[in-house]
């Protein structure tokens, strides 16, 4: 193979002296170091390709066209106003009132709320000072407060820096949250005073349920109502779930990656907790209740006529599990009814289909000493003859 390789070689390749001399074989095989080798010409052993075809753009795929949002519902002038007040957390709140009321053209949702307000920095922002002013400026017919998510940390307690949930730490932030349910009171106002959900951190979890215990006395005591949403951010076993049944049942996600931020579907989730007792603050029909009242948007509610009888409602009897049948009957299938009022008729017919008392030695009879079974009488017959 290396001598067919030198030969080929050879071919392309010629010794500038053996051009006036002759070669041989030898001075293929063994050159001469004096000898130069001049380059014939060049050799194509891959002949150039030929030159690509430009591909003609493929036409932009045709994407479907988005379905238009449906235009949003105008509030009526005198829609009662729902006014939310607190930190990031009454932010998510008021938007997921706002998608809940959003066909509802008698409720208007306002929000007033401050991101990182709270009770502990009076020198930021003094809840208990500024409601009053906001009531009066906004003139809502119910007030919903949800904050507290930024407290925890140090308060100034006269000349001390208290650490969260310490006794004078507890002691001053119990004062100023009365002190803001008071001023919501005063302002004649009903309110609904949200609490906080769980968290992903352990330590800011059980924080959260010595707030709520706070906020719970504080609303009870100035005439307000604590809703309690704890249950819905939590599973079985009380821990902090990120995902979560949403207002429909299905598994959304609930939380940020953060666990403390709330998703849409979790923000909507909350509401749906303030939506019922709100319905009822503003005396609106409960959604989705047997009998509301569906009314068009941008028609008033149509009060039901005195003296009308109910509306029929298409749903089954509830069955009591102490009801054998099942039925609401206490009747075994197949027995007559029997008239009320008449006991003998029933003690009849409830001593009809019993089976016979036991029979002198029958093997039903248990009687002690065993009676003697009496013979059976044994026909006449007449006009036999004795073979």
């Amino acid at each position: 193979m290396a001598l067919l390789a030198l030969a080929v070689a050879g071919a392309f390749y010629t010794p500038a002296r053996a051009q006036d001399q002759g070669w041989s074989l030898r001075d293929l095989l063994f050159p001469r170091r004096s000898e130069r080798y001049e380059l014939l010409g060049p050799v194509d052993r891959f002949p150039p390709a030929p030159p690509k075809k430009a591909r003609k753009p493929r036409p932009a795929a045709q994407q479907p066209a988005a379905a238009p949002e449906p235009p949003a519902v105008e509030k009526a002038e005198d829609a009662k106003v729902v006014l939310v007040i607190g930190d990031f957390l009454a932010a998510g709140l008021a938007e997921g009132l706002e998608n809940a009321f959003a066909d509802n053209p008698r409720v208007r949702v306002v929000d007033r709320s401050k991101g990182s307000s709270g009770f502990v920095r009076e020198d930021f922002y003094n809840w208990p000072k500024e409601v009053g002013a906001i009531i009066t400026a906004e003139k809502p017919a119910a007030v919903v407060a949800m904050l507290g998510s930024n407290d925890r940390q140090q308060m100034q307690v006269g000349e001390t820096r208290e650490v969260p949930l310490s006794p004078a730490w507890t002691s001053q932030y119990t004062q100023r949250t009365k002190a803001f349910g008071g001023a919501i009171a005063a302002g004649k106002v009903p309110f609904l005073w949200v609490g906080m959900p769980a968290f992903k951190s352990s330590k800011m979890t059980a924080d959260m349920l010595a707030f709520n215990d706070i906020y719970r006395s504080a609303a009870q005591q100035n005439h307000g109502e604590f809703i309690d949403i704890w249950d819905g951010f939590v599973d079985e076993n009380g821990a902090f779930v990120s995902t979560g049944p949403d207002i429909n049942g299905q598994p959304v996600r609930l939380r940020g990656d953060d666990g403390i931020n709330m998703t849409k579907a979790g923000k909507r989730k909350i509401a749906f907790y303030a939506e019922k007792p709100l319905m009822k603050i503003l005396g609106l029909p409960a959604l989705d209740s047997p009998g509301s009242l569906h009314v068009p948007a941008g028609e008033p509610a149509r009060e039901p006529e005195a003296g009308a009888p109910p509306a029929a409602v298409d749903r089954t009897v509830p069955m009591l599990l102490s009801d054998p049948a099942l039925d609401g009957g206490s009747e075994l299938l197949g027995a007559v009814p029997v008239a009320r009022g008449d006991a003998a008729a029933k003690q009849k017919a409830a001593t009809t289909d019993l089976a016979p008392g036991p029979v002198p030695g029958r093997a039903d009879d248990f009687s002690w000493p065993p009676k003697s079974a009496q013979p059976k009488p044994v026909p006449e017959v007449t006009g036999a003859t004795t073979p």
